[in-house]
């Protein structure tokens, strides 16, 4: 049996905070894993960010609430399910991946926790540690083998990990970088290699 890990963001979905930084005119919460390969920092900036700004939790939420899954998607996803056990890894956060999952017929996710005060972001929870290669580690050590399906930076380590990978719609910068790694456009080049 294959499990199939596929990251959210850029892959199924648009990037979350894309839509918040639209929704609030902050051009800096347009940074994701594909320009700031540290997470940690990523998210300090984030964080330091809406603090400044003032960005509730409501607002997020509306915003999240008007995305929808790339076109084709639920399609790819639903072809997906037919043949493998398919888990989405990001470092997105259920309070913001939830109504995604929702539009995609709630494939499982695994992900991170926000904190919540007063309807702003205080900070978050991580699962653990590199929790995408993590969970790639934990399916293998269960007897499946895995295939993993990433974009960014944050991705490289869950790819590394699978014992089949590629990326998917990833810059040239990260692709480039990772020569060995195939990488695909569309949907239909996805599932003809998968």
């Amino acid at each position: 049996m294959k499990v199939l890990c596929l990251d959210l963001e850029g892959v199924l979905v648009p990037e979350i905070w894309h839509g918040i930084a639209r929704a609030t005119g902050i051009e800096t919460l347009k940074k994701t894993t594909r320009d700031i390969p540290v997470y940690e920092d990523l998210m300090r900036l984030r964080l330091d960010t809406i603090e400044r700004h003032a960005v509730t939790m409501e607002t997020i939420r509306r915003t999240i609430d008007g995305l929808d899954p790339f076109p084709g998607a639920d399609a790819f996803l639903a072809w997906a399910r037919r043949r493998f056990q398919v888990a989405i890894l990001s470092d997105t956060f259920y309070e913001f991946a939830m109504p995604l999952m929702a539009k995609l017929g709630f494939p499982l996710l695994l992900c991170h926790r926000l904190v919540v005060e007063d309807d702003r972001i205080v900070g978050y929870r991580l699962r653990q540690e590199q929790a995408k290669a993590a969970s790639v580690r934990a399916f293998q050590s269960l007897g499946y083998e895995v295939v993993a399906v990433g974009d960014s930076y944050n991705d490289i380590d869950m790819l590394r990990a699978a014992d089949r990978a590629c990326f998917f719609r990833a810059p040239d910068r990260i692709a480039d970088a990772h020569g060995d790694i195939p990488r695909f456009e569309t949907y239909d080049e996805l599932m003809c290699a998968l």
